[in-house]
């Protein structure tokens, strides 16, 4: 990856949709150079997925987990991942080890993607966040 790559990154990461003629002219490059370029950056798996973002309707949250040593911390991250209502699941270091981004329409169902989390074998202990506002 060279300095262009991460310049082609940065335009897609602010709008996906970018046409690669408007990259192009941004870049001082062909519509052809930046479509062979982002071809190659996804072929190669530095751009996994190309997503959209939306405005967030329902009550959101953050939650900690703490794991059971005896588990895989993987393991609790992937059975998170299959839960309705989880978004996004980081492994991280410190007085927890999993950080998870909840969404749902409601409370309701956000509440039943807490419970689940919970009662995952190898969750110790949670800690949820419920998301105020959004910058």
């Amino acid at each position: 990856m060279d300095e262009i790559d991460r310049k082609i990154i940065e335009i897609l990461k602010r709008d996906a949709r970018t046409p690669y003629l408007e990259m192009g002219k941004i870049l001082k490059m062909s519509e052809g150079a930046i479509r062979r370029r982002v071809k190659r950056l996804v072929e190669s798996g530095v751009i996994q997925r190309f997503t959209i973002e939306t405005n967030q309707e329902g009550p959101a949250a953050v939650m900690l987990v703490s794991a059971n040593p005896s588990i895989p911390t993987s393991q609790i991250s992937k059975a998170m991942l299959k839960i309705d209502g989880v978004q996004k699941v980081f492994e991280v270091t410190g007085e927890f080890d999993v950080v998870a981004l909840l969404s749902a329409p409601d409370t309701p169902r956000l509440n039943a993607c807490i419970e689940k989390t919970r009662m995952l074998e190898g969750t110790n202990r949670t800690n949820t966040m419920m998301v105020l506002r959004y910058w």
